[in-house]
Order: C-alpha cells, then structure tokens, then sequence
C-alpha cells in the first residue's frame, strides 16, 4: 500500500543548498529533496555513510508547496582552525527568513509510518537545511493511506504564518507553488535539479539529478480578494468606542 507523509518546515532561519562553491554557499528557493530526505535519514537515526539504509528514502517521490516564500537574507561567516587557531576564508551564505512550506513524500507506507514515528522521537535532532537552523514547530502535518503526492500538496491547509495569511489575499488566477517529482507520465517540460541523494558520507557525498515539474495550485481556505473581512476584535472596538 502506498501512500504520503506531509511535513511543515517552518522556522526563524531555513538554508536549502543544491550547490556550494567555495566561499558561497546559496539557498534554493523551497526545500530541496537531498535536505528533506537528510532531515528524515537522521531523524530515524540513518548514519551518513550507510547510502544502503539511506536507499530506500530516497526512493520516495518528493514535492514541496511555498505556503510563504520568506525573504532571502545574507550573512558572512568567519571560523578558526580547530587545531592551528588560524583564520579561515570568510564565507558568504545565504538563508531563508520567516519562511513556511509543506513537504511531501509519496511511497511504501510502512516505510512512511516509521519516518512519521521517528519525527515524534528523532535519534538525532532535524533542522532546515543547516544545523543551525532548528524548526519552530513539530514537523509532522499527517501520514495518508492510499493518497498521491499532487493530492495532498492541493489540500492540505494552508500553513503560513497568521500575520501573513492575515495580509495577504489571492485573485482567483494567483495560486501557492509547487514544486513536484516528476512522474513517468510527466517529463514534458520538467526542469532538472541535482538535489537526489546517493550517499551523505562526509567523504564522498554524491547526488544525481532528477526532473521537477512547477506548477500553481489554489490556496486552501484563503480569502478571496475583494471579499469581506471578518475579525473578532472588530466587535470589540465598536463596543468601546
């Protein structure tokens, strides 16, 4: 039986690299496959240099949904030697601020089930692309029985932040991103990104590329633009006033 285990990343700071160089160390615009399925392996307690146990999750088809794209922000780096003291090159690295998205991964069930249990008593503790970058919140959002990826990226609610929901209202034609594996029958048009993890060993790390298919979905239970406002505070004010 297959089925989906759809995750909040959300938190002060998100980092999502498909690529470093050098000194530069970039952030994706939503959370890559290869930072996801890491989060999972160390949740479950998957040692980096076992690319055998690490297999099977990145097997799983992945997609991602911007529920708050965030504001991309930079910040310079400076470290010491451990063992010299000697300065090392100041590095440039990029982050994601005040972002919000919704994970998804479509596979065995049971395999799901014991990823959806390792997030609620993780062996090593996850964070959002950068170990210093901790989730704000529990990461599970639920764990569906026969359901398909594009399913669930179009119905789950809407996850961002209330003081964002509360500012933004959507046109009919506007939508959230999503950015989805492609299927076998979907590789018309699909972009490529080498985010599909082989092997997180710290001493050969290697990722192969693999095909996204970006697309617009409506936004769960958002208000309408130009539609009415109702907040409970309003009541409040009129009595006072």
């Amino acid at each position: 039986m297959s089925g989906v285990l759809a995750l909040r990343l959300a938190g002060p700071l998100q980092s999502w690299g498909a690529s470093s160089r050098f000194t530069r160390r970039t952030t994706e615009s939503a959370p890559t496959k290869s930072g996801v399925i890491g989060l999972l392996a160390a949740a479950a307690g998957i040692e980096r240099g076992d690319d055998t146990a690490l297999a099977p999750l990145a097997a799983l088809r992945f997609g991602v949904r911007i529920d708050q794209p965030g504001t991309r922000i930079r910040d310079f780096h400076t470290a010491h030697h451990a063992v010299t003291g000697k300065s090392m090159p100041l590095s440039e690295r990029f982050y994601l601020a005040d972002a919000v998205f919704v994970a998804a991964l479509e596979g065995e069930h049971t395999l799901l089930t014991d990823l959806h249990a390792a997030l609620k008593s993780p062996v090593y503790l996850p964070f959002l692309g950068r170990r210093s970058c901790p989730p704000a919140a529990p990461l599970e959002l639920g764990l569906y029985e026969d359901a398909c990826l594009e399913r669930v990226l179009r119905e789950v609610p809407w996850q961002a932040s209330a003081w964002y929901r509360k500012q933004h209202r959507f046109r009919p034609e506007e939508g959230l991103t999503v950015l989805w594996e492609a299927a076998a029958d979907q590789q018309g048009g699909a972009d490529t990104l080498r985010d599909q993890p082989l092997s997180f060993a710290a001493a050969h790390r290697r990722h192969a590329l693999r095909t996204v298919v970006t697309t617009k979905v409506p936004v769960p239970g958002a208000v309408a633009a130009g539609a009415p406002r109702h907040d409970p505070f309003d009541a409040l004010e009129d009595e006072s006033s």
